[in-house]
């Protein structure tokens, strides 16, 4: 009979490409996914790994018992979901990935109602942009990501995962103080193509939305700094080195002489939860999504 914790020990290597790797995914020292990949050899009667250089490679045989190791664990994940579904309670545990100002603004709500109403429901929240997060949704590693994406640039959504809405956030402009257009009452994005901008980090959501939508404009994007946290990206506004897209989810205080304008048209991204088909029937993923919808700030 072969163990369930050895195939996954297996699958975590194949996935993330080293026994180090799987061990920080899994959550454990190097020395246990060898010691079961050793037992794993054994049980089966093959070898599994070779060495490669500094690192190691899947033989054929592992190879083949990796593509059934995908199978059983996600018939695994399924019957645990369906048991937790048929017991009906919200339990176990729920690990999460979030965007910052879904972090910020959204998420410590939602979460306090999930400890208040579901207290055997144990959550575990990691900050992570979505190109980040879906991934980790995909592989199983996150049971769950709350992503964002724009009206003029949505992000794919991978087989097998499933969505449910959350909010729609408007995103408004920070001007830097002394900017020529700061006494308008709203502002079109075209007309600020060429400023100088504070953006997200490089290869974030945001920071490839506001590219590609500035070049949408003809214009070349002047990205004059990077920081993934609105209040770094304040501070630079405030300092005069650029203008931002600042949505309204999770806002923090302006600094002063920083003016906030509405677009126009309207600059729109949608909030929305993530996971995969075999955990939907999870009470746990239900429960969270229903608290993620509840108490929503105004935006």
């Amino acid at each position: 009979m072969l163990d369930l914790e050895r195939l996954r020990a297996l699958h975590s290597v194949a996935t993330y490409g080293s026994v180090s790797a799987a061990a920080d995914v899994l959550h454990v020292t190097t020395s246990a996914v060898s010691q079961q990949l050793a037992k794993l050899e054994r049980e089966t009667g093959q070898k599994l790994l070779e060495r490669n250089g500094r690192g190691v490679r899947l033989t054929d045989a592992a190879e083949l018992l990796v593509t059934h190791a995908e199978h059983i664990l996600s018939l695994v994940e399924r019957a645990q979901a369906d048991l937790e579904a048929h017991r009906g309670t919200v339990v176990g545990r729920l690990t999460l990935g979030a965007f910052p100002t879904a972090v910020r603004g959204l998420i410590p709500g939602a979460l306090g109602r999930l400890h208040r109403e579901h207290p055997d429901l144990s959550v575990q929240l990691q900050e992570l942009d979505p190109y980040q997060s879906m991934p980790l949704v995909v592989r199983g590693d996150l049971d769950m990501a709350i992503v964002q994406d724009w009206d003029n640039e949505p992000l794919p959504n991978p087989e097998g995962l499933q969505r449910g809405a959350i909010c729609d956030d408007v995103a408004d402009v920070a001007l830097p103080p002394g900017h020529p257009l700061a006494g308008r009452a709203e502002i079109g994005l075209k007309e600020l193509a060429g400023d100088p901008w504070i953006s997200s980090s490089p290869g974030s959501v945001c920071c490839a939305w506001l590219i590609n939508t500035l070049r949408g404009f003809e214009a070349e994007p002047r990205i004059a700094h990077m920081a993934y946290e609105i209040p770094t990206q304040l501070a630079l506004v405030a300092a005069g080195l650029g203008s931002a897209i600042l949505p309204r989810l999770g806002r923090c205080d302006v600094p002063p002489g920083v003016t906030i304008l509405p677009l126009r048209p309207a600059m729109t991204r949608r909030v929305y939860a993530v996971w995969r088909e075999e955990t939907a029937r999870r009470p746990a993923v239900r429960a969270a999504l229903a608290a993620l919808r509840t108490g929503l700030p105004p935006l």
